[in-house]
């Protein structure tokens, strides 16, 4: 496969239309469906379902999603080998969860980017599974990770900072009225809890019960809407202080949990990773602000 035709493939997959897509990418109709035909012939596979508009078989949703990861490692790849030797130039790409603590990050990349102006930064936001297989597929350079998470591939650096767990409710709730949260206070509410395992193991122990034995009614990777289902009365969410703006809501407060329950934050990056200058640079900043695990 030709990267020049997975890109006409997902400007097709992304217009839903093959006319659409010609005129975008400046090539005739006829060219374009030739190519598309021929990387089916390829793969031996049906990609697209033509009709009044072009959508995408199940073979083809796989491919859109492999694409896109190629293209982006590609992209990446040439930005950093083209990147000047003699002006430290290129791109830094950081991924993270929800945090408050990519505040620190940034502010190390502001002084970086004082010394290295041409330096540009790519950020992508998502849960640990995410970061982590992006990291896995050379798609970042680095990942904040908020703990409890699987660290044995990546070295690390923990930030100086925390984040707290708690409870995001609505102001009109009886527990609004509560200083923190207590376990009891919880068994029986309707709660909105992070997907992720390990997270759902810790807070498990906290309120002291089977997690399959509470009353959960619905899940989260990112926090925002889940907070929606919140302030709409659906349930309780379970989350971090910091990542919903409930100071001033007029419908939402956050508790903290107590006994107190905190996640640390650690920026990490894949064991024996070779780094484009500008990323080996930034690590050495970062390490010169916080040392290393």
């Amino acid at each position: 496969m030709e990267l020049r035709v997975l890109r006409y493939f997902l400007a097709v997959a992304e217009a839903e239309s093959i006319s659409g897509a010609a005129q975008f990418l400046h090539l005739t109709q006829p060219t374009l469906s030739r190519q598309l035909m021929d990387l089916e012939e390829e793969l031996s596979a049906k990609l697209f379902i033509r009709g009044r508009k072009v959508t995408l078989t199940e073979k083809g949703l796989l491919l859109r999603e492999r694409a896109r990861e190629i293209i982006e490692l590609s992209d990446k790849t040439a930005g950093e080998i083209s990147a000047p030797d003699e002006t430290l130039a290129g791109d830094i790409h950081i991924g993270g969860g929800e945090t408050d603590a990519m505040r620190l990050v940034a502010k190390v990349a502001v002084d970086f980017r004082k010394k290295y102006p041409l330096v540009r930064y790519h950020l992508h936001s998502g849960n640990a599974e995410d970061i982590s297989d992006r990291l896995d597929k050379g798609l970042l350079d680095f990942g904040l990770l908020i703990t409890p998470t699987d660290l044995r591939k990546y070295d690390s650096i923990r930030l100086p900072a925390s984040d707290t767990w708690g409870l995001l409710c609505r102001k009109d709730s009886p527990l609004a009225k509560l200083k923190a949260i207590r376990p009891k206070d919880i068994w029986d509410l309707p709660l909105i809890s992070s997907h992720r395992r390990l997270v759902s193991g810790e807070l498990s122990k906290w309120i002291g019960r089977d997690y399959e034995s509470l009353n959960v009614v619905a899940t989260y990777n990112l926090i925002f809407n889940a907070a929606l289902m919140v302030e709409e009365g659906l349930g309780y969410a379970l989350c971090l202080d910091k990542l919903v703006s409930a100071v001033g809501s007029e419908t939402m407060c956050f508790k903290p949990l107590k006994p107190r329950l905190e996640s640390t934050i650690k920026i990490v990056w894949k064991k024996y990773q070779i780094f484009s200058q500008s990323a080996e640079k930034f690590l050495l900043s970062l390490r010169d602000q916080w040392g290393e695990d």
